[in-house]
């Protein structure tokens, strides 16, 4: 049986990632292809990918480094031949730049940070990923950088009090945009936050009361199974 082909762009210093997202990708039927952006590495061709997932990077899309630039070409290439995409964190960020324009993320000035409910609107009741949200969801988010939430082309599908952009949805395509770190499992959790304590610190995070805050993430996650749910459907159907 052929699985369909699912292209992860890793955008971090590490190529395996703690979440372990990719392989839980491999678990509900797809066969994900990786590489690693973050050492500009590329596939030759966007040709027989069923979807593409974008995930996150310490960098910010305006950055001027050449693997974020051919990011940008990517998604526009893809956006083009209409594949589906999801982008997680710094992912959701790039998708926004390449797709809406360049200013469309900024700078805050705080980091927004923790385990914070999200305000689930009406729109998400209907999206291919994400009607399984209800009325709210709860993700840990953790970003200096910000998708702005005014663009045209923008569906928001979900917010919180200090980012009104945390999921949404590019024109009526199957591109979705999500800032909150959902791919983090409640078993994962003490451990990915204990590694990044000192950079959660200089954000001005309490990284213990960040541990003992943690919440098992299952019904945000649903936006990611679904997402491979969808890749996996014939075009006609969807």
């Amino acid at each position: 049986m052929t699985h369909p082909r699912l292209l992860y762009l890793i955008n971090g210093p590490t190529y395996t990632p703690l979440s372990q997202l990719d392989t839980r990708f491999e678990g509900w039927g797809l066969q994900v292809e990786r590489f690693w952006a973050y050492s500009n590495e590329f596939p030759a061709s966007l040709d027989g990918y069923a979807g593409i997932v974008i995930a996150g990077s310490p960098h910010g899309a305006y950055e001027d480094i050449a693997w974020i630039h051919r990011e940008h070409q990517l998604i526009q290439d893809a956006a083009a031949r209409g594949i589906p995409m999801l982008g997680i964190c710094f992912g959701s960020q790039i998708l926004a730049s390449a797709l809406c324009g360049r200013d469309q993320v900024f700078r805050r000035s705080s980091c927004e940070i923790g385990y914070i409910p999200h305000i689930v609107y009406p729109a998400a009741h209907s999206d291919p990923i994400a009607s399984e949200l209800a009325d709210g969801v709860t993700m840990f988010t953790w970003h200096n950088d910000e998708v702005k939430a005014d663009h045209p082309d923008m569906t928001i599908l979900a917010s919180t009090p200090l980012c009104p952009n945390q999921v949404w949805r590019w024109r009526d395509q199957p591109v979705w945009g999500i800032q909150g770190h959902l791919e983090i499992p409640l078993a994962l959790a003490p451990i990915w936050i204990e590694d990044c304590r000192d950079v959660m610190v200089s954000d001005g995070a309490d990284v213990d009361a960040l541990i003992a805050s943690a919440v098992d993430q299952t019904p945000a996650q649903s936006m990611l199974r679904r997402f491979a749910t969808y890749i996996q459907q014939p075009i006609a159907t969807r």
